[in-house]
């Protein structure tokens, strides 16, 4: 889930378990667009970034997306 507002995209990389990055490409800084299979997705110029920890999967991102602390509660997101 990408929560524009926030620029932050949600994960559940395992049931019950979230993730929040940064939802900024850090090749030019577009902004991602679609979570899927695994991947978040920058529609720009390709990069894709794991789901799990933000890490580079496929260039030309130079750098993984920035970790940003989260709570779930119910069925909200909250930053840290």
């Amino acid at each position: 889930m990408i929560i524009t507002g926030e620029q932050i995209v949600v994960t559940q990389p395992t049931a019950g378990q979230f993730r929040a990055f940064g939802s900024t490409c850090t090749h030019q800084g577009c902004q991602v667009a679609t979570v899927a299979d695994g991947l978040i997705q920058c529609p720009c110029h390709g990069s894709r970034y794991s789901v799990e920890d933000g890490s580079v999967q496929v260039g030309p991102a130079p750098e993984p997306l920035p970790e940003v602390p989260i709570v779930v509660e119910g069925d909200q997101v909250l930053r840290v």
